[in-house]
């Protein structure tokens, strides 16, 4: 089940997402964050008329997915950078299809015209779910992020809805 993320979620979200803070250079934070930063991060998501989603199994939250504003600058007001974070293990089950099959339409019915995603590079199933969804990639940039002792990339993909 998809449904739009409450305030209450934020321990679950920050659970999940503080998985790959610490273990995984996808995310290019270095420390976990709280329930209480995590509510305040999809406050800002919710002020912005964008949408949070959450992924729900067997009465638990599995995944999320939200858009953020791409830019503050006004002339950006029409494009939107998406994020997606699945539960440790939920990868591979169709969860991450389930949540951009919910987010594009519902970034589309809100006036949004791009879609961008950001991937630290190498993240082989991101990029599958991305070019799934109609995204193509547009930028590479090399050793941009520096986490556990190692230089990463990060590649830019983007879908014109």
């Amino acid at each position: 089940m998809i449904r739009h993320a409450a305030m209450s979620d934020a321990d679950f979200i920050a659970g999940i997402y503080n998985y790959y803070v610490v273990n995984t250079a996808i995310t290019f934070e270095e420390e976990m964050l709280s329930a209480e930063q995590m509510e305040k991060r999809i406050g800002e998501v919710n002020s912005a008329a964008l949408p949070w989603l959450v992924a729900e199994q067997s009465g638990r939250i599995v995944g999320y997915a939200y858009a953020s504003k791409w830019k503050t600058r006004s002339a950006y007001r029409f494009s939107v950078e998406s994020a997606i974070y699945l539960q440790d293990g939920a990868g591979g089950k169709g969860v991450g299809g389930k949540l951009y099959a919910e987010l594009l339409p519902a970034l589309k019915e809100r006036g949004v015209h791009v879609v961008i995603g950001g991937i630290a590079l190498p993240n082989q199933s991101s990029v599958a779910l991305h070019e799934k969804f109609g995204f193509r990639k547009v930028a590479h940039f090399e050793e941009v992020g520096f986490k556990f002792g190692r230089w990463l990339d990060v590649g830019y993909w983007q879908k014109v809805l």
